[in-house]
């Protein structure tokens, strides 16, 4: 029988930095150290790590102050973080890189408003860690039948546990996405269980039964077993050899073998061997079994008539006697390794019947070694950002094995810290620079593999004229450097479609280009915004001119002033604004109404297609002064107004902006006047008393003499009435002073 092991089986990036955190905590002899629930879903490893000094508890209560906890690889919520740091005692946090970053989403995400749906097993450690982040207010939902009983909101967010199946996860999906008006969806699965599951799934398909190696505790190793068995063929969960039952492998050509993220190589190894000699055994029942069917079924007068019977007969009985003495060797073996329990006894097995079968098993097995961990020096690669540290990124590219980006390699452009360019969680292409580094570690470049990818997007770019989408990073002489996967030149003369005085405003900034010269050999990029910029420009003003309406109110930016009036953006084109269509008053310059770079609403008056011309208004959007005049103008009312022009038969005043009276010259004074500048002058201020008001012709007549007309008039009858009465007295006889005369006159 032939075992095939999956491609990703075993110990993830997760598991592997849990344990090894352990093992470093345990050999720092600082105190006891123990671990809040198990570290990881795997007996034997848990009694390794109790072997060498950590010790399991169920409540944080439990552990000595001053001592050491660990957070185990699924993470914990706040408030256990909480009461550890209250106890004194100092935090080990192995909580997986990626559960880490289910938990920052949920509490960013809960903490804004959002109520958040998390797929998954409420049960789980994982999950009621996440939970916790968000204050107890994340719903988990465990497939589409539960989502389908949540009621319907304006918005929600969905997230799952990191070992969820991504048919389940897509199932939930598409079932919120009926329920909520805005659905926001974080798929927080493990990149490694993703392609764990996904590889099982493929080996259980080409196999004629299945083992799945790993805790029964375990729940991604229980989602294996699972999904192996959606592939139509058996499939059996075990925790180490010793479950392993001969009866699975009767008839059996080839077996699959795949294991859960907790699962160490050393069980792993463990099973596939115990598997090999079971398979070789049933191998050996069958091979029994048809020899001695085979001699039943022979005539005995062909035994008694052929030459040699005899031989043959005694041939057999050896082959017989040595097949049962193998299996009974086998099988006393078995026993043997069952009741030591030990993986050096479970290393003798028989020698298999058909050396075909065994040269083909090593030579299988050699190649699907290669397969997973041979990574060839410049060879690209996807991986998942799994650390971040000061000067360099740790990535898993689902080669068993995680590689190590340098800070020098992340980007083409200088960085001062990884963070700076990716975070946990990020899935990314990276180049191999080396397999293995003078400490043995995998060096991988993101730089290299951008700037691959990058001449290629830029060969296709530049053949079909789309334009290419970058940051700019710095100013340079003569232009920009713009980040497009590598170094890329934007002349100064093509960032816009003008002189640009200042270019380090756009340093930071994402821009559209089009490449124009690009020359690999020489690592040369040339990109022109401007022509982009053009481009649109001619969309635009396409589009405006077929939409614009006369009557139409639009929005404009004021570009440039002239002396007759404005041009306004409106859209791509520029339309004229004309002095005497910016207000109801008389301008004597654009610039006493707007000014360059002001948005205003405009009328559009008239458009010129053909010409590409257009014809705006301002003062149509603005309340018409003369619409109300009659009533804040009454006849008999007396204003205060300003002189703003004199005329030879009069002065035009200025009741508001918009409305002007004239005072003829007749009613200046009360006196002959020649010139009306023999009373007043422009700019001053007069109060004049409205005589009549024209709303139709936009005319309104004022006078200044009849203002001034009544305290005179009203002082003529003062006076002549003291004079009768002086005259009444001299009538009567009596005397009268010169102070009674004149009386108070000259107190005025």
């Amino acid at each position: 029988m032939q075992v095939r092991l999956a491609s990703r089986a075993g110990f993830c990036f997760g598991v592997k930095r849990a344990i090894k955190l352990a093992e470093e905590t345990v050999r720092e002899r600082d105190g006891p150290v123990y671990c809040l629930g198990p570290l990881i879903h795997n007996p034997q490893v848990m009694q390794k790590l109790a072997a060498e000094g950590v010790q399991e508890i169920d409540r944080v209560e439990k552990a000595a102050s001053g001592g050491k906890l660990i957070i185990r690889s699924h993470g914990v919520g706040p408030g256990v973080l909480d009461t550890a740091r209250d106890r004194n005692l100092k935090v080990v946090d192995a909580t997986c890189p990626f559960v880490g970053r289910a938990q920052s989403l949920a509490r960013e995400l809960a903490s804004g408003g959002t109520p958040v749906v998390i797929v998954g097993d409420k049960r789980h450690p994982e999950v009621q860690g996440i939970v916790d982040w968000t204050g107890g207010q994340a719903v988990v939902v465990d497939g589409p039948e539960e989502a389908r009983r949540l009621p319907v909101m304006e918005k929600m967010a969905v997230l799952a546990q990191t070992t969820q199946p991504l048919a389940n996860f897509q199932a939930v999906v598409d079932v919120l996405q009926e329920k909520a008006g805005q659905l926001q969806v974080y798929n927080t699965i493990c990149h490694a269980t993703g392609a764990r599951q996904q590889a099982a799934l493929e080996l259980a398909r080409e196999v004629d039964v299945m083992v799945v190696v790993g805790g029964a505790a375990s729940a991604n190793t229980r989602k294996l077993a699972a999904l192996c068995r959606q592939s139509g063929k058996p499939a059996y969960q075990v925790e180490t050899a010793r479950e392993l039952d001969p009866v699975w492998f009767k008839g059996v050509k080839v077996a699959g073998l795949t294991a859960g993220a907790s699962t160490p190589d050393w069980i792993i190894e463990e099973v596939e061997r115990r598997m090999k000699e079971l398979g070789e055994m049933t191998q050996l029942e069958d091979n029994m079994k048809e020899n001695v069917i085979a001699a039943e079924t022979v005539p005995e007068g062909e035994n008694s008539g052929r030459n040699g019977a005899a031989g043959e007969e005694e041939a057999r009985t050896p082959v017989n006697g040595a097949a049962a003495e193998e299996q009974e060797k086998a099988a006393a073996e078995e026993e043997a390794k069952e009741d030591a329990a030990s993986p050096e006894t479970g290393a003798k097995t028989a020698e298999p019947e058909t050396p075909r079968e065994t040269a083909a098993e090593p030579v299988e097995e050699m190649k699907e070694a290669v397969e997973v961990k041979s990574l060839r020096p410049g060879e690209i690669v996807k991986g998942v950002v799994v650390q971040v540290g000061p000067d360099e990124v740790m990535v898993d590219v689902g080669a068993k094995s995680e590689g190590v980006i340098p800070l020098r390699e992340l980007s083409c452009y200088n960085v001062q810290s990884p963070e700076d360019v990716v975070k946990v969680g990020d899935e990314i292409e990276v180049a191999v620079v080396k397999s293995e580094d003078n400490e043995g570690r995998l060096i991988l470049s993101k730089e290299r593999a951008d700037a691959e990818r990058a001449w290629e997007t830029l060969d296709r770019h530049m053949e079909s004229g789309e334009p290419v989408e970058g940051v700019v990073r710095e100013v340079v002489k003569g232009g920009l450097l713009v980040d497009v996967g590598l170094r890329a030149f934007l002349p100064a003369s093509l960032v816009e479609r003008g002189y640009v005085e200042d270019l380090s405003k756009y340093v930071g900034q994402s821009i559209q280009a089009r490449v124009i010269e690009l020359n690999r050999n020489r690592k040369k990029v040339i990109l022109s915004r401007k022509a982009v910029l053009e481009e649109e420009a001619v969309r635009m003003r396409r589009e405006t001119l077929e939409n614009l309406q006369e009557g139409q109110v639009v929005r404009g930016v004021v570009r440039r002033l002239t002396s007759f009036g404005a041009f306004v953006d409106v859209g791509g084109v520029d339309g004229l604004l004309h002095v005497s269509e910016m207000a109801w008053y008389r301008v004597n310059h654009p610039s006493e109404v707007v000014s360059v770079g002001d948005e205003l609403d405009v009328m559009v008056l008239k458009v010129d297609r053909e010409n590409e011309k257009i014809s705006l208004g301002l003062k149509q959007v603005l309340p018409n002064p003369w619409d109300n005049v009659e009533e804040k103008y009454p006849v008999g009312s007396v204003v205060r107004a300003k002189v703003v022009r004199l005329a030879p038969f009069g002065a035009f005043v200025q009741l508001e902006p918009g409305v002007e009276g004239l005072v003829h010259i007749s009613h200046l004074a009360d006196h002959h006047v020649a010139t009306p500048d023999e009373v007043v002058q422009e700019g001053d201020e007069v109060d004049v008393k409205v005589l009549n008001v024209a709303p139709e012709e936009k005319r309104i007549r004022l006078s200044i003499r009849e203002v001034n007309r009544a305290p005179r008039e009203k002082e003529n009858r003062r006076f002549k009435e003291q004079r009768h009465q002086h005259q009444h007295n001299d009538d009567n006889g009596g005397t009268v002073t010169i102070g009674e005369m004149v009386g108070d006159i000259f107190d005025k």
